[in-house]
């Protein structure tokens, strides 16, 4: 493990960060991790065990029985354990938040967070794992041997290119579901939200001009939905740190090199002129406001970095007032959080036993999503968010993470597309008897 000095706090900005925004929300935030009890999630008993008879069911002598059955056909484990519905969340706790490489004991508190958001938004089970891992393939030979106990398996805070190439061999490797949030996830709100956002401006996927700012896991994965949802890779131009990621350069990564344009554009501003679409998933302060009044009109920015983004809403609404804007904080309009997704998608997953979480059940988790913000907001919503009126358009283009419709949008719609794609081992789920049919 490496741990996490003042100095380090200072270098990656986290320090600073959280004295600027709230000078007690550090010492909240270790209280509350600390008190009353340690941590953020336990185990809880699904039977009762007051007896001796319920001891003896239990366990010995009554528990055999099961085992018997799972020996015979290990699909059993779905009837006989908590299987079918626990979550393993695993990282190397090598990309942290904004932390970095704090090593695998440090990222344990994110995993318990992450933990919470299943079981509140979608009642899933989880067990937290932190892997101490050199390399690549320890991560892969220890998360595949305990694969057994899971339903499911969701990566958590892996650093890229490393996280591309564990997520694919595991995946080859298990017959549940794996799922790099920090990828799919931010991929499938952001198309949600765009798929909106271009309804609203009058423009569609397959003629307008995309910047990508960032070009890491959550950015690829992203640009690799959009081309499934009907951009062209000649669309798109991303950006890293050295600039626009062209052709010519003989630096790139694999991933990268998807992406290589044969452009002139070098910098973020060349880029920026007359584009319709800004995904920044990136850094702070990074694009300016004359940057955003070159962009072609009704444009669009997804500035994404958390707790500051690329450019803040103010500033931007400044020069351009044919704009739409996301974030990823809540006290902006059009937050994208990752919540509306993954707890979700897993729900839906988990309750056809799919053996993956395919391209058609990402897509379908993004029409979904797209879907239910054109639908009119209750007032329970609008009261958890202060708000008198919410309704589609540019201020609201993805649904708020405290809607309870989302459990009624987004499970069924995967569970319906891992059916139809032929991944779901049991295509008759209890929670959606009108997907029954057989």
């Amino acid at each position: 493990m490496i741990p996490v000095h003042e100095k380090h706090l200072k270098k990656t900005g986290y320090g600073t960060l959280m004295s600027k925004h709230d000078p007690d929300l550090r010492q909240q935030a270790l209280t509350y991790h600390a008190e009353p009890k340690p941590g953020k999630i336990a185990t809880d008993l699904t039977k009762p065990c007051e007896t001796q008879q319920e001891l003896s069911l239990a366990y010995t002598p009554g528990v055999a029985e099961p085992v018997r059955e799972i020996a015979a056909d290990p699909a059993a484990a779905y009837r006989y354990t908590g299987k079918g519905n626990l979550v393993g969340v695993i990282t190397d706790g090598t990309a942290v938040l904004g932390l970095g490489n704090v090593g695998a004991l440090a990222g344990k508190p994110v995993m318990e967070g992450k933990a919470v958001l299943f079981k509140r938004f979608a009642d899933i089970d989880v067990f937290d794992i932190e892997v101490n891992a050199e390399t690549s393939e320890e991560f892969i030979d220890t998360v595949a041997r305990i694969a057994p106990t899971f339903g499911g398996i969701n990566l958590e805070d892996i650093a890229a290119p490393r996280c591309f190439e564990i997520e694919r061999a595991l995946i080859d490797r298990l017959d549940i579901p794996v799922f790099h949030d920090d990828q799919h996830g931010t991929a499938i709100i952001i198309a949600a939200g765009l798929l909106n956002a271009l309804e609203v401006q009058g423009k569609t996927l397959d003629t307008v001009r995309l910047v990508c700012l960032g070009a890491g896991s959550a950015a690829i994965a992203s640009m690799r939905l959009l081309t499934k949802l009907g951009v062209g890779i000649e669309q798109i131009t991303l950006i890293d740190r050295k600039g626009v990621i062209h052709a010519g350069r003989d630096d790139l990564n694999t991933h990268k090199q998807e992406f290589a344009l044969k452009t002139e554009a070098r910098s973020l501003a060349d880029a920026l002129h007359d584009a319709d679409v800004l995904i920044g998933v990136s850094g702070p302060n990074l694009v300016s406001a004359d940057m955003v009044a070159t962009m072609a009109n009704r444009p669009i920015i997804f500035a994404l970095s958390n707790p500051d983004p690329e450019i803040h809403p103010a500033e931007a609404n400044a020069v351009r007032d044919d704009l739409i804007m996301a974030t990823g904080r809540s006290d902006f309009p059009n937050q994208v959080n990752n919540v509306l997704g993954f707890p979700f998608i897993f729900r839906g997953a988990l309750d056809v036993s799919a053996r993956c979480i395919n391209t058609e059940m990402q897509i379908a988790a993004v029409h979904a999503l797209a879907k239910l913000a054109h639908e009119p907001v209750p007032k329970e919503v609008l009261a958890a968010y202060g708000r008198k009126e919410m309704r589609f358009g540019p201020d609201y283009i993805i649904p708020k993470p405290f809607d309870p419709r989302l459990m009624d949008f987004v499970p069924p719609a995967v569970a319906q597309a891992a059916i139809d794609s032929g991944v779901a081992q049991y295509p008759y789920p209890a929670h959606y008897p009108a997907l029954n049919t057989g």
